[in-house]
């Protein structure tokens, strides 16, 4: 095999501005966070991987040095015979053969030891680590130099892109992506599939550079085989491709076929080597169609990121509308009466009685020791109202916790997004497990809370008095009742049959602190419930909401996108800014 032909001088590289531009982009699309599963979800993730992965694979490190060796990529389907043609053409076995499937388990990527450093460095193809070894690992590419290859050209043997293992499937569809030319191999078994012929409209929407080789044909099937298979090139508008035939035969012990039978090939190849104005005019037709692949698809992934913003929005607003709904329904019974009723309601009349009570305390009648007894059954009987009442409004706080849950996870179920993540959190239907103590402790801290605003407005020396004399708890608990009948400032007939209960209530806060001073207690106390209450609904909530994809970072993300775009929309095309 003659080999004289050499590395061209000097290397020619992008335009600053195409490169960045396009390392722009790379970066935007790598970043998009495909978090949620909507329809299309599974077509715009794999359009982002196709995208990262040629842009880094190949753009990027093919705009860095336009005259590196030209990258050939055998590829095709299972059985094909791509192994055997890759030793048949380097002229020895460089890649293994064999009947079991799939053979090509680890890419071989074979060079002239002149290009070992283009190819070692791993500016193309830079997940890929590089290995002289057979042993199998996951992203690593067999390395072999080789004079029996041209200077200028490399071939690299991928898996096949019909496999039965996925993982084979993939690196084979990124492998080609990163091709400057594929070279497809078919059989007369197998060319008529339909998956190599998706590959090659796809390589033909992305303009890329194809030559296409019939193997494994018995000499009588090969005229008729042969003008089909160029015939359904032309259907697929591939008419100008190179179509090669490569006969049936045995391959030799180190699994060469006979010389003549790719000699065609093995001189086509040859010449392209040779010749650095047809290696320059292949990079520049294959790049520019990766480049306007990669934008058009951009484009389409801004799309599919405005449909990730719409159900992001959709689904935070669910969970907000539920939750707010439960907090003001909380809000609601804990000021409208609802909370006086049943052992509320019953430790309240006892502990405000007939009003003998408070009459007594009020003319302070009796020898002091008739008047420590009546405070002290006071603090008694307001130490059961307290207990009532704290009760009661934990399990209100707690019904409407376990509510919110179930109404936010219903709405999310009417969402295929939605549906997907309950499924992956099936937990969420119900309230937090420590929402239990969580809500019993609001209740007891804002009773506590309630006991300070009383004290803290009792300082002053006359009020402080009246305070003393009620007793701090039944003060309290006069302020708690009032809150929870929302009677602060009503009057007659606004009270209400509900209120009614709470008057004696609000007639002892107006006597020790008067009336202004008791709704604006009544106000403080409402507004600190309001405030407990939402710092414990937000936190449920984020339990769905932590989840989601911050709609604000998507519209980043896709204001990126199109920063990009537009930058590159503005810039020469790849061979206007190269020539």
């Amino acid at each position: 095999m003659d080999n004289t032909t050499s590395s061209p001088e000097p290397q020619a590289a992008a335009p600053d501005e195409l490169y960045d531009a396009l390392s722009a982009l790379a970066a935007a699309v790598a970043c998009v966070p495909f978090v949620l599963d909507i329809p299309g979800i599974e077509d715009a993730r794999a359009a982002q991987r196709v995208v990262t992965d040629q842009l880094s694979d190949y753009v990027l490190p093919r705009l860095e040095n336009l005259d590196a060796p030209l990258l050939v990529v055998v590829g095709g389907s299972t059985g094909a015979g791509k192994s055997t043609l890759v030793n048949s053409i380097v002229g020895k076995r460089v890649t293994e053969t064999g009947v079991l499937r799939p053979t090509t388990r680890t890419p071989v990527l074979v060079h002239h030891p002149d290009d070992t450093e283009w190819f070692t460095r791993g500016s193309l193809l830079p997940d890929f680590v590089r290995t002289g070894s057979n042993r199998r690992r996951a992203n690593t590419v067999r390395q072999v130099a080789s004079s029996r290859v041209w200077p200028g050209l490399a071939i690299l043997d991928a898996p096949d892109f019909d496999s039965i293992d996925e993982s084979n499937r993939e690196m084979a569809e990124q492998l080609l992506a990163a091709a400057d030319l594929w070279l497809f191999v078919t059989s007369a078994a197998r060319y008529a599939d339909n998956v190599p012929w998706e590959h090659l409209r796809q390589a033909a929407q992305r303009s890329a550079s194809i030559a296409v080789v019939l193997d494994r044909t018995s000499p009588e099937a090969m005229r008729q085989v042969r003008r089909h298979l160029a015939q359904m090139l032309t259907e697929h508008g591939l008419s100008d491709v190179a179509l090669f035939s490569v006969p049936e035969s045995e391959p030799n012990s180190q699994g060469v076929l006979p010389a003549a039978d790719v000699a065609q090939i093995v001189m086509w190849l040859r010449q392209m080597a040779a010749d650095v104005q047809t290696r320059r005019e292949i990079v520049l037709s294959t790049l520019q169609g990766a480049i306007n692949h990669d934008i058009d698809a951009s484009r389409r992934l801004a799309g599919d990121l405005d449909r990730q913003i719409v159900a992001a929005d959709h689904l935070f607003d669910d969970v907000r509308h539920v939750y707010a709904e439960s907090l003001d329904a909380v809000l609601a019974q804990a000021t409208d009466g609802t909370m006086l009723r049943g052992e509320v309601l019953a430790r309240w009349q006892e502990f405000v009685g007939s009003g003998e009570l408070f009459r007594s305390l009020e003319s302070k009648v009796g020898n002091l020791r008739d008047r420590l007894f009546v405070k002290r059954k006071s603090a008694v009987e307001a130490q059961d109202v307290e207990s009532a009442a704290t009760s009661g409004l934990h399990l209100l706080i707690l019904d409407q916790a376990e509510r919110a849950a179930e109404a936010a996870a219903r709405a999310w179920a009417g969402e295929p997004a939605g549906r997907t993540l309950l499924e992956a959190h099936p937990e969420l239907d119900r309230a937090s497990r420590d929402v239990r103590i969580r809500a019993e402790r609001i209740a007891r801290e804002w009773r506590e809370a309630v006991f300070e605003l009383v004290s803290e407005k009792g300082a002053g020396k006359k009020a402080k008095a009246k305070v003393l004399s009620y007793g701090v708890n039944a003060t309290g608990v006069a302020l708690m009742v009032v809150v929870f009948a929302g009677t602060a400032g009503l009057t007659g007939a606004e009270i209400g049959i509900a209120g009614g209960t709470a008057v004696a209530g609000q007639k002892l806060l107006e006597a020790v602190f008067g009336d202004q001073a008791m709704r604006e207690l009544a106000k403080a106390a409402s507004d600190d419930l309001r405030r407990r209450v939402s710092d414990l609904f937000e936190s449920e909530a984020l339990r769905f909401m932590d989840l989601l994809p911050d709609p604000q970072l998507l519209r980043l993300s896709a204001w990126e996108i199109e920063r990009a775009i537009e930058e590159l929309d503005e810039s020469p095309s790849t061979t206007e800014s190269l020539a």
